[in-house]
């Protein structure tokens, strides 16, 4: 009965989220430190092209992300602008089953909110640190080592005393008056799409007090009348659209080109939906 329930444990992968790039040995040396540990762990790398220091991106893609894996899987993410400061290192276990390991900066909350916060604890415990911590590397010396273990089947509460709340991240809301919606873009990915915080159901619910009318998407001063469009395919050639991709957010794009250099704009540019009347 113990080796089936360890046989189930292992199906789960190991995902790895930062934004270290990969240009450096920074990800190779987590997953030798998880290889050590838990050599049969699957891994599996989510990105690690998060723009630098953005807690926020990362917070927004680890959202989109963890629902498509296994449920046991355990999600080492690491954007770590306060690594080496008080800030907490944490591992929480979620109602859906996910496990999360990373800072406690606000960069595992927004998926750790959907998927139902459980319990939390602090990753103190020297047993499953590497026994020297760098002041400027805890991916090595203290995440992936957590993973590794949790993976393996170490008891969360081996690593440290109970968390009870963890730092939130908090999108930006959109705004709303009667004809027009306000958002801002929260991220820009590798195509130059403009992906904002307006949701399809916060643009569905406002587009339904205008059956008939034409709805348009404006980007600051640079663009007025951007079309609405259901893909990419329906725009013409370099043409400014926008759209809702993937992420079920409004994105700004151009058909086979980058809207983020067309535009010459990026994350936290204002981009409102409005109506002709």
């Amino acid at each position: 009965m113990a080796r089936a329930t360890s046989a189930g444990r292992e199906q789960a992968p190991i995902a790895l989220m930062s934004d270290f790039g990969n240009q450096d040995h920074y990800v190779g040396v987590m997953k030798g430190v998880i290889a050590s540990i838990a050599p049969r762990a699957p891994l599996i790398d989510l990105t690690h092209e998060v723009p630098p220091q953005s807690i926020s991106a990362g917070a927004l893609l680890l959202r989109e992300a963890w629902r498509y894996f296994p449920r046991r899987t355990v999600f080492l993410a690491v954007v770590d602008p306060g690594v080496g400061t008080t800030r907490r290192a944490v591992a929480v276990e979620t109602v859906a089953g996910a496990r999360f390991v990373g800072p406690d900066n606000g960069l595992l909350w927004l998926a750790v909110e959907q998927a139902g916060f459980k319990r939390a604890v602090e990753l103190s415990s020297p047993r499953y640190r590497l026994d020297k911590v760098s002041n400027t590397f805890h991916g090595r010396d203290v995440f992936a080592p957590a993973a590794a273990h949790i993976w393996r089947g170490v008891p969360l509460e081996d690593f440290g005393q109970p968390v009870s709340q963890l730092v939130r991240t908090e999108l930006r809301a959109v705004e709303r008056s009667h004809s027009r919606l306000r958002g801002e873009v929260l991220y820009v990915d590798r195509f130059g799409n403009l992906i904002t915080n307006i949701s399809r159901a916060e643009f569905d619910q406002f587009a339904s007090h205008f059956s008939g009318k034409e709805l348009w998407t404006t980007i600051e001063n640079k663009i007025a009348r951007v079309p609405i469009r259901r893909t990419y395919a329906e725009a013409g050639e370099g043409e400014v659209v926008a759209l809702f991709g993937s992420l079920e957010m409004l994105e700004v794009a151009v058909r086979n080109g980058s809207a983020a250099e067309r535009l010459g704009v990026g994350v936290g540019t204002t981009v409102e939906v409005t109506v002709d009347e």
